[in-house]
């Protein structure tokens, strides 16, 4: 079946400056409207190195949900486990400044709680064909994490986690354990551990991180830290550093989903947690060079996954 993804679909609102952005002054320049969400984006960067993903979401009953269903649809994901609710999407309104770099942001998320119909009637059917589950932690209430957590276990699948508000992530820290894999970011990092990581090398980051992971019991953590690269850690005491790649920044959203992807193909087949997050970084690095949300399209040899598709 491939992997799954399951999690919030949003649509994107984007503003970029023409000049030099003003904080508190009138900025001319031009919108964009873009299909996003951490999920939505993720299942379509894995769709996009040829693996046929399959999402498991919500999207509203209106023109935008069907072109998000039909957006993925065309991108080889299937959809068969995606409902159409009312309000069933998220709204997103960001304004970058002149790096490329969100500048101020508002987000509406919407309720995803019909997911868990979906589990309880399709769950064993999904998870028991998926190569791997991924989710993000804080899209869902806690009883469908708990529900997903425990699908996983019944049908040995690797389970990785993902986050865009720590805040709320944090508070179910313990359910961490039962995730083969978290990919957060460095400040993200820093909340769930009551530390700041911002000024913090990766040599160090590896570190702190290591003893962090170790003592949390968390099975494995891997942290992007931008420019800087990304490190990683497990509970055996396994840890590394890498460098990120050097490109020309245009637009940094959806880079870390694209990371998250790509460490997560790494990780569901076969690769070293070293290995995952060079295909990690290498989605991502083709993410910020321009004003799409999601990567190009990759064959998996490209990538260093040894996998034969059909190309339609």
């Amino acid at each position: 079946m491939g992997i799954v993804v399951i999690g919030a679909a949003f649509v994107d609102v984007k503003g970029f400056p023409n000049d030099s952005y003003i904080p508190d002054g009138r900025n001319a320049g031009r919108v964009e409207y873009v299909h996003g969400g951490v999920s939505r984006n993720v299942v379509e960067d894995i769709a996009n190195v040829e693996l046929r993903p399959v999402y498991l979401g919500l999207v509203d009953d209106s023109p935008l949900g069907v072109a998000v269903v039909e957006r993925l649809k065309n991108h080889k994901v299937n959809c068969d486990y995606v409902r159409v609710v009312p309000d069933g999407m998220g709204t997103w309104l960001a304004v970058f400044d002149n790096n490329g770099d969100v500048a101020g942001s508002i987000s509406k998320r919407p309720n995803l709680d019909p997911i868990m119909d979906i589990l309880e009637e399709d769950g064993d059917e999904i998870f028991s064909q998926a190569d791997s589950v991924i989710i993000q932690v804080d899209d869902v209430n806690i009883n469908i994490l708990k529900k997903i957590i425990a699908l996983a276990k019944k049908h040995e699948k690797k389970l990785f986690g993902l986050v865009a508000n720590m805040s709320i992530a944090a508070k179910r820290r313990d359910l961490l354990q039962d995730f083969d894999c978290f990919i957060c970011n460095r400040q993200e990092a820093g909340i769930l551990f009551l530390d700041d990581f911002s000024d913090y090398s990766r040599e160090k980051l590896c570190d702190v991180l290591s003893a962090k992971v170790v003592n949390a019991k968390i099975p494995a953590m891997i942290v992007t830290m931008g420019g800087d690269g990304a490190v990683y850690a497990t509970k055996d005491g396994e840890k590394g550093a890498c460098p990120a790649r050097n490109v020309i920044v245009k637009d940094t959203t959806g880079a870390g989903d694209a990371f998250c992807a790509g460490a997560s193909i790494g990780l569901t087949y076969g690769k070293t947690m070293s290995e995952a997050i060079e295909i990690g970084s290498h989605l991502a690095a083709s993410v910020i060079t321009s004003s799409e949300n999601v990567c190009p399209r990759f064959l998996p040899q490209e990538v260093g996954i040894d996998i034969e598709v059909e190309l339609d």
